[in-house]
């Protein structure tokens, strides 16, 4: 840390002090705390407002006293549930009520502000039953959390995301049962995050605050792996145990981390003391990260926790905050869970008094029963019901990324792991480089515009097609672009520009996936290692080679998204680097490690905490779950799925990349074959982008209390994904809920459905629907202009020329009561919301739109038409489903005449707009197989047309009772319980 300003220290030592004092009660008059801190002798002067903000404005980005108003302020911003205001978390007016408390000045205000803005996180989203609050910040205990939370701040967490990380902790551990309550309650949930996120650092959290809480047995479910669980345990060991529970009564030299240079460094959190004998109480680990759970002996003593009051249960208080907690991280194999079921059988009576947590990281791997509804449970998900039953005061978490097996569990089985309490998606992290990250969804920029500034996926996704199996030319890219970005990596090292100021990349790494067959990797790693040895990198064809794509890739693409990190001048800058860079990777070894067992990490060779690894990667389905590839740069990826939550696990390019985002690049399978159907990895990732936002985004509006009860419970929530990827399903599909969903009310929203039929009957019935309307549309065309200005300041425009109509709502609905889809139930609920406003007079009428394209060219006429109409170019990207349909630059103009966006001034747009008048928008479709024809003869058959559309609802068509979902389920007396989808049989 930088020396801090003159008068800053002092100010710190007085500021600390006085804002520990409002702990627990929220902000109060700062200068009168700062006073009582004072000596006696201070100067007035000295303590005054004016010499706060006199330190503030001098202060470093790292100085003590902002990183401590930063900390406090975002504790404030965040805190939920408080007394001494009635603003809403993470606002303007929550920042002001705090002002006002701390009775600060304007002038210093308007700096505070400047210097610590409000957190814009969203926070997480909650979906929950109704549950019995027992938290309190007044009555809560903290031992376990605040150090935590403080290490993460030492370690560079920016002082909103450590408080975001607490809230969403405090809204997992309040929905657990109250561990001192006399009546035992096993709450259930699932917490969702992202691929490679830090989901470890949010139930870290969540540990840390319920063992403060009480909780004084956790169980760490930590993957299948033994490389898995080793890291899970590593971790809580490093960030949450700290080396005083480690070694207890052991040294230094006999500890299992003397080998570990993190050890070495100080990095493990460090608690001053034994806690115990600080006021606090000790964590005993019954794992480590060398040995997974084993039988313990006599009478597995280490279980058996202590109490202070023998005649008391182990849940009263005076016995539970007196007593160690005990830990263990245990793998999902089911010889390991058989051995601690034994061992929790012979502690008897006192399973029924331990509070318990468990922790299931990736709970959708191995967790979930996949057997059908009459067999036996599959082994692991046996053992977990059997730990459940055992003990009844378990709580149970899963973590993971992909939901959809968990949400799909029967809710009705009593014994199985369904989150029948809450389901919590948590915030995508600052910093992390997701799905969203490698496509242009929705981007307003059109394709031919794009380029390495502007479209992400020019910036980092390069394509592989590969015509004959002996042509590498895409794999010997790949590898040059991992040379490339490693010298990249030292330039930026010696340029003192490497991540976090550590001045050093531990791990650069490239991955090659192409099959889980080990066979297939051996003959992998046979091409790579000659690719290697022939690729001249130290020679003159290696360095042309190099040059040519540094000049065309790298240097164009680092130019406009470095982010402030060093990017040479030219290749002549950066070619002193390449020797160093390929010593790293080669050196005296092989540059490649073959990762397709355990024995590779048991070993130490993929272990990345041990070492530090700057090599290429070959594996399967070992790469393509919880294992994080670290430093991961390149990534060759032709391995296919037809698994949704599969295929996103295997995206291990997902991740943290912290000074070097703009090196990543993704090496890419497209038109690969799966069975009849052609498709592309590429757009197999964005459909999955697309449903999972969706998903996410649909949590986020339920979530929303109407009256104060919750819209939806956890078991309402699998109707939401159910119609996702009809070809690339979710996840396993032999459970369904009951809870169907009848209604989704969207008012002011632009809705565009895909499913549509693929046969030329169909298609043809669906177009003769529409004729009429589209021989009615105006014989002119109006210009319709959307001005706005982007996030950054730019003032932009979206200009289309369109034909209009009207509708009235009884014609719209007799056309659409009338349709064809390929999947009735995805268009449903939205035409019981139009049957239903059209019914309470909650729309006049429908304007309709049928944009055209400026320029001559892809024009037709449908059947008997006597006029033509633009078509639009669309293929069926997820089997019977389309991708995108709309086009950016049409919808403003559709949300202002439905009233859900302010005017923008155009007056063709103000001539059209009502209170009450929703907006049709008609899309005739042409796909690849019938675009020859339209072109050439201008003429269509009905049944060669897909005639889409999009529909904006009026933004005053909100139902009386406010909610935006309503569900219905064939047993309304067992409303969240299951059946088998009638679809299904």
């Amino acid at each position: 840390m930088t020396t801090p300003p003159a008068g800053s220290a002092s100010l710190v030592s007085l500021h600390r002090p006085a804002l520990a004092g409002m702990q627990g009660r929220g902000p109060v008059q700062l200068a009168k705390h700062v006073a009582f801190y004072a000596e006696d002798d201070a100067l007035e002067s000295d303590i005054s407002e004016e010499a706060f903000r006199e330190a503030l404005l001098n202060a470093h980005s790292d100085d003590a006293l902002l990183w401590l108003w930063r900390k406090e302020l975002a504790n404030w911003d965040f805190a939920t549930g408080v007394t001494w205001t009635e603003t809403e978390p993470r606002t303007d007016a929550r920042r002001v009520a705090i002002y006002e408390r701390l009775g600060l000045g304007q002038a210093t205000r308007e700096l505070l502000t400047d210097l610590v803005p409000v957190s814009k996180l969203t926070g997480a989203v909650v979906i929950s039953r109704e549950f019995r609050p027992w938290r309190s910040t007044t009555t809560e205990r903290g031992w376990y959390w605040p150090k935590y939370a403080g290490l993460l701040a030492e370690k560079g967490w920016p002082s909103d995301a450590v408080a975001n990380l607490g809230d969403a902790a405090e809204q997992v551990v309040e929905r657990l049962a109250d561990p001192t309550d006399a009546e035992p309650y096993q709450s259930r949930g699932l917490v969702v995050g992202y691929v490679q996120s830090g989901k470890t650092a949010n139930f870290t959290g969540v540990i840390a605050k319920a063992v403060d809480a009480g909780y004084r047995l956790v169980i760490v479910l930590g993957g299948s792996l033994n490389l898995l669980r080793a890291q899970t345990q590593r971790r809580l060991d490093m960030e949450l145990v700290g080396r005083e529970n480690i070694l207890r009564s052991t040294n230094e030299a006999e500890s299992d981390y003397a080998d570990d240079e993190a050890w070495a460094q100080g990095k493990f959190l460090t608690h001053g003391g034994q806690p115990s004998l600080l006021g606090a109480f000790d964590i005993i680990r019954l794992t480590t990260r060398e040995n997974d759970y084993k039988s313990l002996a006599q009478g597995i003593r280490a279980l058996e926790i202590e109490k202070q009051d023998p005649s008391a249960p182990l849940y009263a208080p005076a016995n539970l905050h007196r007593s160690a907690a005990r830990l263990m991280v245990v793998k999902k194999n089911k010889t390991v869970l058989g051995k601690l079921l034994k061992d929790l059988a012979k502690i008897g009576d006192l399973r029924s008094e331990i509070p318990v947590l468990v922790i299931d990281d990736e709970s959708d791997e191995a967790s979930v029963n996949t057997g059908k509804p009459d067999a036996n449970r599959t082994a692991i998900n046996e053992k977990i019901s059997e730990l459940l039953q055992v003990l009844p005061r378990a709580q149970y978490v899963g973590y993971t990324a992909t939901p959809f097996a968990n949400v799909f569990i029967d809710p009705s089985d009593t014994q199985d792991i369904f989150p029948r309490d809450f389901i919590i998606s948590l915030d995508r992290p600052h910093g992390y480089m997701g799905v969203q990250d490698f496509h242009d969804i929705d981007s307003d920029i059109a394709p031919e515009e794009r380029d390495f500034s502007n479209s992400k996926e020019k910036a980092h996704v390069r394509d592989v097609i590969v015509t004959d199996e002996e042509d590498d030319s895409c794999l010997r890219e790949a590898m040059d672009m991992f040379v490339l970005t490693a010298a990249m990596k030292v330039y930026r090292e010696t340029a003192g520009s490497a991540p976090l100021g550590v001045g050093h990349f531990r791990h650069h790494t490239m991955l090659v996936h192409e099959s889980r067959l080990t066979a297939d990797h051996r003959d992998m790693a046979g091409k790579l290692l000659q690719l290697w040895h022939n690729g001249g990198y130290t020679g003159p064809a290696g360095r042309e080679r190099l040059r040519s794509l540094f000049e065309t890739d790298v240097a164009p693409v680092s130019r406009v998204r470095a982010d402030g990190f060093a990017v040479p001048a030219s290749f002549t800058d950066l070619a002193p680097h390449i020797g160093a860079a390929y010593m790293r990777i080669g050196g005296s070894e092989s540059p490649i490690i073959v990762v397709n067992g355990d024995k590779e990490i048991e070993r130490g060779v993929a272990d990345f905490d041990k070492r530090g690894i700057w090599k290429m990667l070959i594996g399967g389905q070992k790469l393509a779950r919880g294992f994080t590839v670290e430093g991961l740069t390149v990534t060759y990826y032709r391995r296919r799925t037809t698994n949704a939550s599969t295929l996103m696990q295997m995206g291990r390019w997902f991740g943290f990349r912290r000074g070097y985002q703009d090196l990543v690049r993704l090496y890419l399978g497209r038109s690969e074959t799966m069975g009849p159907k052609e498709i592309d990895l590429y757009e197999a990732f964005e459909a999955i982008c697309r449903d999972e936002e969706t998903f996410r985004e649909q949590l986020k509006q339920y979530s929303v209390l109407v009256d104060g009860r919750p819209q939806v419970t956890p078991a309402q929530v699998p109707p939401l994904v159910s119609q996702h990827l009809p070809w690339l399903k979710p996840t396993s599909p032999n459970k369904m809920y009951n809870a169907r969903l009848e209604e989704i009310r969207t008012p002011g929203r632009w809705e565009e459905p895909t499913a549509y039929p693929g046969s030329p009957a169909q298609l043809r019935h669906n177009t003769g629907l529409w004729m009429p309307v589209l021989k009615d549309l105006s014989v002119d065309t109006t210009k319709f202009t959307h001005r706005f200005t982007t996030t950054d300041g730019v003032e932009k425009s979206y200009r289309f020329e369109a034909l209009t109509g009207r509708l009235s709502p009884p014609d719209l609905l007799a056309i659409l009561r009338s349709l064809k889809w390929s999947a009735e139930e995805t268009f449903a609920p939205h035409l019981t919301y139009l049957e239903s406003i059209s019914k309470n007079g909650l729309v006049d009428d429908w304007f309709v739109l049928a944009p055209q394209h400026a320029t001559p060219g892809k024009r037709i006429r449908i059947g008997d038409m006597s006029r033509d109409l633009s078509w639009f170019a669309r293929d069926r990207r997820r089997g019977p489903l389309f991708g995108a349909i709309s086009e950016p630059k049409h919808r403003p103009t559709a949300h202002r005449v439905a009233g859900s966006i302010p005017s923008c001034g155009d007056p063709a747009t103000e001539k059209f707009t009502s209170d009450r008048r929703g907006v049709l928008v008609l899309y005739p479709l042409v796909e690849q197989p019938h675009r020859d024809m339209a072109v050439s003869t201008g003429v269509l058959d009905p049944g060669n047309v897909v005639t889409a559309f999009a529909f904006v609802a009026p933004a005053s068509a909100e139902g009386s009772d406010g909610t935006v979902v309503r569900f219905v389920t064939i047993d309304s007396s067992q409303e969240d319980a299951a059946i088998i989808d009638r679809a299904g049989g």
